[in-house]
C-alpha cells in the first residue's frame, strides 16, 4: 500500500519577507507542491528566495473543487505545503477545512509555526494575555452581529478581532454602543514599514481615526470585562434607557444625560446622539 503524503502548515510572513522560520523555507523548497491563497503574494515570497516548487491556488472560491485536488495528491504520497495570504495558515482563512479532510482522510498534518497577527497583537497591546479570546472577522448578518457584540459584552477575557479599515469606524462605534467605552488597541500594518499602535478607549479612537483614516491590515484588541466595583462601565442601549427613566421621573434631557454618562462612564456626545437617534425612530 503507498504511503500517504503529509500536509505541511507554513507561516509566512505578515511583513519583512526576511521574517520566515528556516523549516519553513526548507519545507517550501521540498515539497511537491505548494497550495496558497493567493498565488501572487506567495510568488513574491518564493522569488525572493529562489523557491522553484510547482504552486497552485486554494482559497474561498475554489477550496471545494481544489481541495479534492489536493487530497487526492496527499493520498498518492506527494507532500504539499499550504499557505496562507500571510501568517499562519488555518487562522481566518479556508485553510481549516483542508485540515480537517485530512486528518478524517487519515493523512498526517504537520504545523509549522510562525507569525500570526492576532499573536504580534495581543502581545504589544497591554492587556492580559494569559487568556484571550480571538473572533476573527465578526459577521456581516445584522443578526448574527449583534449576538457577537452581547458576546463580547461579557467577556472578561481579552478580545481580538480582524477588521478592515474601510469597516474599522463603524466596529468601532457599534462595540462602543453594545459595550460601553472600553479600552483598546487598534494594530495596523504589525511588522511592517508603518506599523501603528494606537491605544485608548472606543471614543477616543472614534475621534483619531475619523481624523486619520486606517489603512492596511486590522487587528482590534480590546479589553475584558472588569469585575464589579466603583467604576461602572455601560452600553448606550443601557444608557438612553436610564435617560428615558430620568426624563419620566421629571429630569430635563440634558442633565439626565449628563447624569447617566457620569454614571456609566459613557461620554456624554456619543449618548446624547444616542438618544436623539432613539427618538426620531
Amino acid at each position: 500500500m503507498e504511503e500517504k503524503g503529509i500536509l505541511y502548515l507554513c507561516a509566512t510572513p505578515i511583513g519583512n519577507l526576511e521574517d520566515i522560520t528556516l523549516r519553513a523555507l526548507k519545507i517550501l523548497k521540498e515539497v511537491d507542491l505548494i497550495a496558497a491563497e493567493d498565488t501572487r503574494r506567495t510568488l513574491n515570497l518564493l522569488n525572493y528566495y529562489k523557491i522553484k516548487s510547482p504552486i497552485i491556488s486554494y482559497h474561498e472560491h475554489n477550496k471545494g473543487k481544489r481541495g479534492k485536488e489536493i487530497i487526492r495528491k496527499l493520498q498518492e504520497g506527494q507532500r504539499v505545503a499550504l499557505v496562507a495570504d500571510a501568517g499562519t495558515p488555518g487562522i481566518s482563512d479556508p485553510g481549516f477545512e483542508l485540515i480537517k479532510e485530512c486528518i478524517e482522510s487519515g493523512i498526517r498534518v504537520i504545523s509549522l509555526p510562525g507569525p500570526c497577527a492576532a499573536v504580534t497583537a495581543v502581545t504589544v497591546s497591554g492587556f492580559p494575555i494569559n487568556r484571550f479570546v480571538f473572533y476573527s472577522f465578526l459577521s456581516k448578518k445584522r443578526k448574527d452581529r449583534r449576538k457577537e457584540m452581547e458576546e463580547i459584552a461579557g467577556q472578561d477575557k481579552t478580545v481580538v478581532i480582524y477588521e478592515a479599515p474601510h469597516r474599522l469606524l463603524r466596529t468601532l462605534k457599534e462595540l462602543l454602543e453594545f459595550i460601553g467605552d472600553r479600552e483598546a488597541a487598534v494594530c495596523r500594518e504589525l511588522s511592517k514599514l508603518y506599523e501603528e499602535v494606537k491605544r485608548g478607549t472606543f471614543s477616543e479612537l472614534i475621534c483619531y481615526f475619523e481624523s486619520t483614516p486606517p489603512k492596511g491590515e486590522i487587528t482590534l484588541v480590546i479589553e475584558g470585562k472588569e469585575e464589579d466595583g466603583p467604576c461602572i462601565r455601560g452600553s448606550l442601549i443601557q444608557g438612553v434607557e436610564e435617560v428615558r427613566q430620568l426624563k419620566e421621573a421629571g429630569l430635563r434631557e440634558k442633565e439626565a444625560v449628563k447624569r447617566v454618562a457620569r454614571y456609566l462612564s459613557l461620554p456624554v456626545r456619543e449618548l446624547y446622539k444616542k438618544v436623539i437617534e432613539e427618538k426620531e425612530e
